[in-house]
């Protein structure tokens, strides 16, 4: 009786060998897993931009809520857009989003729309990456209506608007995605010269934002968040200072204007 060959040993003079690839298949399959890694990495970074894109318009809308509460707490008006003012010898700069305190060193809290509670993750727009262009907020990426809701000292009407004057509130834009060449804005402008900034030059200054796979994101004045596609450049400055990738909301103020 002839014993039984076992695995590794040889039969019949010959060693057993298993398949293995070749240079030309194993090429073949790194071929296939890079494209396959082409095709899925776009789908990837589309779903993250929406991810973020829709935590934005949380956001967006939160504001435009805290908004409402504000006029329903302060006999109809709006947050001012910004002034300045004395406390007990400090100069203290009061802005819808943030106030700054210029004591040593400088102290910054939840400004006029939060009645001074803190809401910092909201007031950061997910999609912005980019420096803020007033007094180092510590959060940024929206901006609000200046030219007709908030106004404030450096405007020719400094007293913000009331809601009751709001006549399209599914149509009036309160809070956006700020944006212009010098990174963030907090003060949105209309294209055109509006009653509260008669004579303003840098319209370009409060443009949006149209970070969002090309859309930029608002809220309005009934509460609800939008995504907007169309993004203009014509304004009463010229199209020359507004950078690229931002842009106003409508081509007229009637996305702006309260009327």
């Amino acid at each position: 009786m002839h014993p039984i060959p076992s695995p590794g040993r040889r039969c019949h003079g010959r060693t057993r060998r298993h398949p293995a690839f070749t240079l030309v298949e194993l090429l073949v399959v790194i071929g296939i897993v890079a494209l396959l890694t082409s095709l899925l990495l776009p789908a990837l970074a589309r779903s993250k931009d929406r991810t973020r894109s829709v935590a934005c318009l949380g956001n967006l809308r939160q504001m435009a809520i805290a908004a409402e509460a504000y006029t329903l707490a302060h006999d109809d008006a709006y947050p001012i857009a910004y002034y300045t003012l004395v406390q007990d010898g400090v100069t203290v700069a009061q802005a819808w989003d943030l106030t700054t305190r210029f004591e040593n060193p400088p102290r910054v809290v939840p400004g006029l729309l939060w009645e001074g509670e803190g809401t910092e993750q909201v007031q950061q727009c997910p999609s912005f990456r980019g420096p803020a262009n007033w007094l180092d907020d510590p959060v940024t990426g929206y901006n609000y209506n200046t030219s007709y809701l908030g106004r404030g000292q450096f405007e020719s009407i400094p007293s913000p608007a009331r809601a009751a004057w709001v006549k399209q509130p599914a149509g009036t834009v309160v809070f956006g995605d700020g944006q212009y060449a010098g990174g963030a804005n907090k003060f949105m402008r209309a294209p055109w010269p509006s009653p509260g900034d008669a004579g303003f030059r840098g319209r370009w200054s409060g443009t949006q934002g149209f970070r969002h796979t090309g859309r930029s994101n608002a809220s309005f004045a009934d509460g609800h968040a939008a995504s907007l596609q169309r993004r203009h450049t014509d304004n009463a400055d010229g199209t020359d200072r507004v950078a690229p990738g931002t842009g106003f909301l409508s081509p007229d103020n009637s996305l702006y204007d309260w009327e």
